[in-house]
């Protein structure tokens, strides 16, 4: 645990004394820059789902396949993932505060240009790009996170974050869904890039650095390569990595299908769909609030943990078993019910995985984020183009991809995380 706190000050973050030595340190931080951190995680789920409306219509006005078109989110998604590998390391060595300035920057200038896009090909390099700059809010605000708490007060944070930036994918899809009523879909990225520009000004005005020097990383590319490989030989590090990486692909393959799912298969509107949408991330929003004020502190993190991956598993094998006919021939309202359920159960699996990944990592958090979040973005990466491998008239490979991360993701917990022989019960444990 870090030996320094750190306290805010007029929405800013600055360094205090040391507290006593064995002492649990508790970090408070303002509103202001609870929202800050909330607005940079929910960068991706903007960039994201305010487009999902729009593809369909990409498709046509760029005389794209859906499966291309589909490679713009996979694009965007691997982007995310490989400039965590960069920006973690980075902001272990340099603060938290440069790397995402620089980030934001670049993201806001990529985004714009996606709105001018003339070919499918334009549109996936630029969203690739778009997706690299973005990654700098994701792994900085989840390591700023972890220099300002520890403990069941991490987790109780991040869910705090969920409920923040659960707003977005409630209303990105709306948002996405009424811009198309008035034009087209480059005017979702103009929206986008006034978005970036307003959080890099407010990032710049009110987020202090929380990573003092004193605790910065010095050594080069081979000391980050070094970190993350350490960080990789923690068994139950990996093991939680896996599992939030897989649970976050079961989500991601749902998020890369539903606009054809639901609009094409089952017929409804892109308001429709917005409208489902948002009421699933409503779901999420709220387990995730249960578990941080009701559960955390109580149960320990691992049950709940448990508890979120059985219901995604029982979900999308009820998925499965609808999209397939073993039911016979059912509605959108079923399916609709079971997508509700699996994003639900979400809430209880992302914050606890990364709470307790984080606990075991107060020397390298930026690293640790970053190996966190990149895992969870590749996995997901492979599974969008999967999700429409048998065109866009069936939901069964949805289903499939959903049942396959969520066995892998419990077989991970079980296995490498080994939850009945570590005895966690929220309190951070010793670094590996």
């Amino acid at each position: 645990m870090p030996e320094s706190g750190q306290k805010t000050t007029q929405g800013h973050i600055t360094e205090r004394a040391p507290e006593p030595t064995g002492q649990a340190t508790t970090r408070r931080t303002g509103l202001l820059v609870t929202l800050v951190l909330g607005g940079l995680t929910a960068l991706p789920p903007l960039s994201m789902d305010m487009y999902l409306p729009a593809l369909p219509e990409v498709t046509g006005a760029l005389n794209a396949p859906a499966a291309t078109v589909q490679l713009t989110l996979t694009a965007c998604l691997a982007g995310m993932a490989l400039g965590q590998l960069v920006v973690g390391p980075m902001s272990d060595k340099w603060g938290r505060r440069r790397p995402l300035l620089i980030g934001m920057i670049v993201y806001v200038l990529a985004t714009a240009v996606c709105a001018l896009a003339p070919t499918a090909e334009t549109l996936i390099g630029f969203r690739l790009l778009q997706g690299l700059a973005g990654a700098a809010g994701i792994v900085i605000a989840r390591a700023v996170v972890r220099d300002l708490y520890d403990g069941v007060e991490m987790a109780r944070f991040f869910s705090t974050l969920m409920l923040i930036s659960g707003v977005a994918p409630i209303i990105a899809p709306l948002i996405g869904g009424q811009i198309l009523r008035i034009t087209d879909w480059r005017g979702v990225f103009h929206v986008l890039t006034v978005i970036g520009i307003l959080l890099t000004l407010v990032v710049w005005r009110f987020l202090g650095e929380t990573l003092p020097p004193e605790r910065r990383h010095e050594g080069g590319v081979g000391q980050a390569l070094r970190t993350m490989k350490g960080l990789l030989a923690d068994r139950v590090f990996a093991g939680y990595m896996l599992t939030g990486g897989l649970a976050f692909a079961a989500l991601f393959a749902y998020i890369s299908a539903s606009p054809f799912v639901v609009q094409e298969i089952y017929g409804a509107s892109p308001q429709t769909f917005s409208l489902l949408f948002g009421l699933n991330s409503i779901g999420l929003v709220a387990v995730g609030q249960v578990n941080g004020k009701l559960l955390v502190g109580r149960v320990s993190l691992d049950k709940a943990l448990g508890w979120g991956l059985g219901i995604i598993l029982v979900s999308s094998l009820a998925l499965l078993l609808m999209t397939s006919g073993v039911f016979g021939k059912v509605g959108l309202v079923p399916i609709a019910a079971g997508l509700f359920v699996l994003m639900s159960a979400m809430g209880l699996a992302m914050p606890n995985t990364n709470a307790q990944a984080l606990m075991r990592t107060p020397h390298a958090a930026g690293s640790a984020s970053a190996l966190l979040g990149t895992t969870s973005f590749l996995i997901g990466a492979v599974a969008s183009p999967l999700v429409g491998i048998a065109g866009e008239h069936t939901a069964v490979p949805m289903a499939v991809v959903q049942l396959t991360c969520a066995v892998l993701a419990v077989a991970c917990f079980l296995g490498l995380c080994r939850p009945w022989q570590q005895g966690r019960s929220g309190a951070a444990p010793t670094n590996p």
